[in-house]
């Protein structure tokens, strides 16, 4: 039985092209609020140009992926402006972490402000002319009349992609607004940016920040996932619900930690989940692997948070699961590997937690992704020159464009993972299309059983062939799990028939008529693929 870590105790420690070349020694070595690269000075001189062509009221949109920067121009933006205007700043974030380290990263640069938390005391307010708050803190704040703001002529909102922020902009009807994102999308296909943004301004793309040495390149491992059975919600994402019952399945835990073994071991790993309760069945599936494992959710304190935190920084193969609260405001640079263990709707959350792996170090140029939830057939590779102008304009006519997950299946085909490959070594060809094959079958007046008859052929055929004796055959059938369950999967969805009941017989059935074939046919086939029979 599952059990979370007691309080205190929650993880198990074991030992264990248009900018110039830079170095990775002087990315690592820059301070903040210090020099600015090229390409953020560039972004800087085009928002001021909006700000001397545009009216006071404009909304302006400027888009710069994770780890370009994005705090670090604002700031330079707020120092700039108090220095040449005698109105005030206002910097609004969605989340406590962000407004602290926005409020740091302010002081960096020289800019006195003051964080308007809950706690917070007002009675100084006259004294600063920069402030940062929350965007629930500052709505309740401004509601009840308890922070001036007649003198603010810029607000600047980060990850403004969230719509929470628009319900403020009647406050703020006399002021320049400045949003800044990763991704010009909003988390509501009811409230489209461009309803709210004049404009939107494109800094660097991924690809151009990896070229020259600002980003660390993602390699993308895909694991072909069954995704039918789950639910979409009101916010256009998979449900949590449905997210824990197929990704707490024993199975799919299995091919959780087989993917980790294959393509990140070792390797200091974040794991993302869509639920408390996958994370923490990630957690003990790791846990007793014998891992350096742990879990971290919203309801850890800050204490607890800090020290999961710290122990992950400090331990080189450490693992991370954990739920959303990791994809903003995050930033270890020390991090490997990332697996995406769900699915997503969202684009902007896709590139959030892709992103929390890009960050480079001295010896880091790449960092492994593995996906496990379909992600990459849904959005792309990360990073590959999305039209975010057009995204912009127009997004109802890019979320019509993905393919829903029943048209994403059904262009999956089953690979063999490359050891067990190995096993089938002597056959040419191990794959079996299955929907090929029904579709020939009706065609030719046949009944759909047919369709599982010659996959157990083709099965038996390549078992045989990689083996001597039908001892050898019947234990590289039960090496085909994988595969066989994606051909159910397959056929299942042909007749239109897939209560979970059948497709758990049909599984079954499958394999006691594969080892039934085996044994029937082996020194026949046997013969007729080596032209002798096998020894006695």
């Amino acid at each position: 039985m599952l059990k979370k870590p007691f309080k205190g105790v929650i993880f198990a420690r074991l030992k264990t092209k248009s900018m110039s070349k830079i170095s990775t020694l002087e990315l690592e070595e820059r301070k903040a609020g210090k020099d600015l690269y090229s390409y953020q000075k560039g972004a800087i001189d085009k928002i001021f140009t909006a700000f001397e062509e545009s009216p006071e009221d404009y909304h302006l949109l400027y888009q710069l992926p994770t780890g370009g920067g994005k705090t670090v121009i604002f700031s330079e933006i707020v120092r700039q402006y108090l220095k040449h205007h005698k109105k005030k700043v206002l910097v609004m974030t969605h989340r406590i972490e962000l407004c602290k380290q926005t409020s740091n990263m302010l002081t960096e640069f020289g800019v006195h402000n003051k964080v308007v938390d809950s706690k917070a005391d007002l009675s100084d307010q006259a004294e600063y002319s920069c402030f940062v708050a929350m965007v629930e803190t500052l709505n309740n704040r401004l509601n009840d009349d308890k922070l001036d703001i007649s003198d603010i002529g810029l607000v600047i909102i980060d990850e403004a992609h969230y719509n929470s922020f628009t319900k403020l902009f009647k406050f703020f009807s006399q002021s320049f607004i400045l949003g800044v994102t990763a991704t010009p999308l909003s988390s509501s296909i009811e409230l489209p940016m461009t309803d709210n943004y004049d404009e939107l301004i494109v800094g660097e793309s991924i690809e151009s920040l990896i070229e020259n040495g600002f980003l660390a390149r993602a390699e993308m491992f895909t694991y072909n996932v069954g995704l039918t059975s789950l639910v979409v919600g009101a916010n256009g994402d998979y449900t949590v619900k449905s997210s824990e019952d197929l990704y707490t399945d024993n199975d799919m835990l299995s091919k959780l930690l087989q993917a980790y073994e294959e393509r990140s071991k070792g390797k200091k790993t974040l794991i993302f989940n869509n639920g408390i309760n996958t994370s923490l069945h990630v957690y003990d599936t790791f846990r007793r692997a014998g891992y350096a494992v742990a879990h971290l959710d919203n309801t850890n304190t800050k204490k607890e948070r800090a020290m999961i935190l710290k122990w992950f920084k400090e331990t080189p193969n450490a693992i991370l699961t954990s739920v959303s609260i990791l994809t903003t405001g995050f930033d270890e640079p020390t991090v490997d590997s990332i697996i995406l263990n769900r699915a997503t709707k969202s684009l902007t959350l896709y590139y959030q937690m892709i992103g929390r792996g890009s960050r480079i170090l001295k010896d880091k140029k790449t960092f492994s992704v593995i996906d496990l939830g379909n992600n990459f057939h849904r959005f792309g590779p990360w990073g590959d020159g999305l039209d975010w102008q057009r995204i912009f304009k127009s997004p109802t006519y890019y979320l019509d464009s993905i393919l829903t997950d029943d048209e994403l299946e059904s262009n999956f085909r089953y690979e063999m993972p490359d050891a067990l490959r190995a096993e089938f070594s002597k056959s040419e060809d191990v794959h079996f299309d299955i929907q090929k094959t029904y579709v020939d079958s009706i065609r030719n007046g046949e009944s759909s059983k047919v369709v599982l008859e010659r996959s157990i052929e083709q099965h038996g055929k390549i078992c045989i062939e990689n083996s001597e004796d039908v001892y050898d055959a019947l234990a590289l059938a039960k090496m085909l799990g994988d595969d066989i369950d994606f051909r159910i999967q397959r056929y299942t969805k042909c007749i239109s028939k897939s209560t979970y009941n059948f497709v758990d017989w049909l599984k079954g059935d499958y394999r006691k008529k594969l080892n039934s074939y085996l044994r029937s046919n082996f020194d026949e086939v046997f013969e007729q693929i080596h032209g002798y029979p096998p020894e006695d």
